[in-house]
């Protein structure tokens, strides 16, 4: 076991697995989770990352088990990236059924605040470790048919800030980070076209890598992170 202990959501592909390979890259412990056990199992393979778990996000009890299994194996815990998101349902909020909305929130915004308390109370113990939680440029800009995520994903930024808030005192972090879109296949998993993003997954993993990597009298409040290509939008 060497470097940090890593522990990343929604890892089989994506922002995920290209944060997980470069902190194992570095030198880290790196524990990939995903919903799908068989991509899990074929990730760890592929890529030799030091386990693989199958974890709903938004089962609260799969996050239980998930902060056993890491503390019985590894016995502490000093990154969380909580990185499992996706759009489901990218339609006017009058065309959504209630359940596209609470399957919305309950993917982006209760799983991350799921697994920020339950792990947040080991950094507690221990007095150290980051816990980076993955929002969307949907936070602060608007666009029409992101209603639902957006709110979501305002959510994690807010969540996260107060979270920072409650932790400082035991030496412990929270980072959110802001990504624009990136080609990671989120539009085709949510029925959009793709787009030709200039940001790739590589340059999401180098930020939140950064973040993680910072000196532990340092933290980033939050990052948004754009391509250069990328239009800003006002809204």
């Amino acid at each position: 076991m060497t470097g940090k202990i890593v522990l990343i959501t929604g890892a089989t592909s994506g922002y995920g697995l290209a944060t997980a390979k470069l902190f194992k890259e570095k030198g880290d412990t790196v524990i990939i989770a995903s919903r799908n056990a068989e991509k899990v199992q074929k990730t760890v393979a592929e890529n030799g990352f030091a386990d693989g778990l199958t974890l709903d996000v938004t089962n609260f009890a799969a996050w239980v088990e998930c902060k056993r299994h890491v503390l019985e194996k590894y016995g502490r815990i000093d990154v969380l990236v909580n990185n499992a998101g996706g759009g489901l349902s990218i339609r006017e909020t009058a065309e959504q059924t209630r359940e596209d909305i609470d399957a919305i929130i309950a993917l982006n915004l209760n799983s991350v605040i799921y697994g920020s308390g339950i792990f947040a109370e080991v950094m507690k113990q221990q007095k150290s470790g980051i816990i980076i939680n993955i929002s969307s440029v949907c936070a602060k800009h608007a666009w029409g048919g992101w209603s639902v995520y957006a709110a979501a994903k305002a959510g994690v930024l807010a969540f996260t800030k107060g979270l920072y808030v409650e932790l400082q005192k035991y030496g412990v972090r929270a980072t959110c980070l802001i990504p624009a879109s990136a080609s990671t296949g989120f539009q085709s998993a949510a029925h959009l076209a793709e787009t030709n993003d200039s940001l790739s997954v590589d340059d999401i993993a180098s930020a939140v890598y950064y973040a993680a990597a910072l000196p532990e009298r340092a933290v980033v409040e939050e990052m948004t992170v754009w391509g250069t290509s990328q239009v800003v939008e006002p809204l």
